[in-house]
């Protein structure tokens, strides 16, 4: 079942089309892996997702994209709400410059949550969600800074989650990070999938094809080809997945 249905989307940024006729269902409580090389549309389409690409200048859109059975580009379409259902994390970790706790507090508190034992379930069952309380409980006054880049990472998951989102977005979240942050944050993603849909840009082939469930592979603004991860990396219908797959290019 889709959770989110995108239709003959076109995206330009200027006279410049950056997406050409996307058409791509993302099924709900499952991982979809964006691929392809640099600049081939992946982040472009993800932050489509939950209209981020609105705060580019010089950027059109056309198409749908339905979430449920709600067009998001539609006028009376409440952005606010759109981003509490629709989390993002991004290539580096961002945490706010504040301590672990309001870090992740700070979302329900925009939302209207001001109820400090409602606040504080939230913060743990959040860092739980993001598989680092065990790490963190004995610190929560610490500024989140001071953390690893993986750990940083791990609370920017949970701060997303500690709205209640239904997708979480995910642009090459492991690329700043090392190998064992890398592989906790994988195992993490794969855990999440039974109460989130998930997507996840990647450069990383081996990471598309350990955690996703479908695969799309993005070249020059258009989908090329969109399946099961299996049959995508083991069998791919297109000449161009092959190649860039098998390291041809990109």
């Amino acid at each position: 079942m889709s959770k989110v249905t995108i239709k003959e989307l076109n995206l330009f940024y200027g006279k410049f089309q950056a997406l050409h006729n996307i058409n791509l269902p993302i099924l709900k409580n499952e991982i979809t892996a964006f691929i392809g090389p640099s600049g081939c549309g992946k982040s472009t389409l993800i932050k489509s997702l939950n209209r981020m690409n609105d705060l580019v200048e010089g950027c059109t859109i056309s198409g749908e994209v339905k979430m449920d059975d709600e067009n998001i580009y539609a006028k009376e379409c409440n952005i606010n709400l759109l981003r509490k259902r629709v989390g993002m994390v991004f290539q580096q970790p961002n945490p706010f410059p504040m301590s672990i706790y309001d870090n992740i507090a700070y979302g329900p508190r925009t939302h209207g949550i001001k109820n400090k034992q409602i606040v504080d379930e939230l913060v743990e069952k959040s860092l739980r969600k993001a598989a680092i309380w065990e790490e963190v409980k004995d610190d929560l006054k610490k500024n989140a800074l001071s953390l690893s880049g993986g750990q940083q990472q791990r609370i920017c998951i949970a701060r997303a989650l500690a709205v209640d989102p239904e997708v979480l977005l995910m642009d090459e979240p492991t690329s700043a990070l090392d190998p064992i942050s890398t592989a906790k944050i994988e195992e993490l993603v794969i855990g999440l999938k039974k109460d989130y849909t998930l997507v996840i840009v990647t450069h990383n082939m081996q990471q598309a094809s350990r955690i996703s469930d479908k695969t799309a592979f993005f070249l020059n603004g258009k989908i090329i080809e969109y399946d099961e991860t299996r049959k995508i990396f083991t069998n791919p219908k297109k000449q161009e997945t092959e190649d860039y797959i098998s390291g041809r290019f990109g």
